[in-house]
This record gives structure tokens, C-alpha cells and sequence, in this order.
């Protein structure tokens, strides 16, 4: 991570966020905001989840279990993971900061 770190605008649920990410790093957070973004959308168009703090948890959930049903053993960089998992938390909780705002 020598790059240099630049801000980047994302939109995840029609929510938009501004979050800091390395520039060698920003296809790889392009991505994981589409991925994010696609598996919140089903959630919410299931109808069951109204809250979008609620379908943000239910789907952090569900990546995770995709994540972990996954073979560790196979050059898996734990350390990126858990920089990359961290990054996308402080991504959330800004989100729901910017949320507990508008209310």
C-alpha cells in the first residue's frame, strides 16, 4: 500500500458515501460496492426489511457466511481480508452516522 490514498464517491443503496481508499485498491472497492450494492438491493426488494441499517446487517451477514463457507487454505491473504473488512465497516458505519442525521 504505497499509493496514494484519494477519495472516491460511492453509492450504495442510493445512498451516497465519500470514503478514502488507496488508488491501486479503487477497482477492487468499485467492485465491492457494486456487490454490496447488488446483494442490499435484494434484500430490500424481498420486502421483508424496510430499516436500511436492518438490510445493511442481514447483508454484512450474508457475505460473511459466503465468505466463510469459502476453503481458507488456498493462498488466502488473511490479513488483506481483515484491512478490507475493517475498511468496509468504517464504510458502514459512516453511512448509518450520515442516516441517524436525517432523523
Amino acid at each position: 500500500m504505497s499509493g496514494t490514498t484519494k477519495t472516491l464517491d460511492i453509492k450504495i443503496l442510493d445512498r451516497e458515501l465519500r470514503v478514502a481508499c488507496p488508488e491501486e485498491e479503487r477497482g477492487e472497492l468499485l467492485d465491492a460496492v457494486a456487490y454490496l450494492d447488488k446483494k442490499m438491493r435484494e434484500i430490500r426488494d424481498a420486502g421483508k426489511i424496510a430499516s436500511v441499517e436492518r438490510i445493511a446487517l442481514m447483508a454484512a451477514l450474508n457475505i460473511t457466511h459466503e465468505l466463510l463457507s469459502v476453503k481458507i487454505g488456498r493462498g488466502f491473504d488473511l490479513a488483506d481480508f481483515k484491512r478490507r473488512m475493517s475498511s468496509m465497516q468504517a464504510a458502514i458505519d459512516e453511512a448509518l452516522a450520515e442516516q441517524d442525521t436525517l432523523f
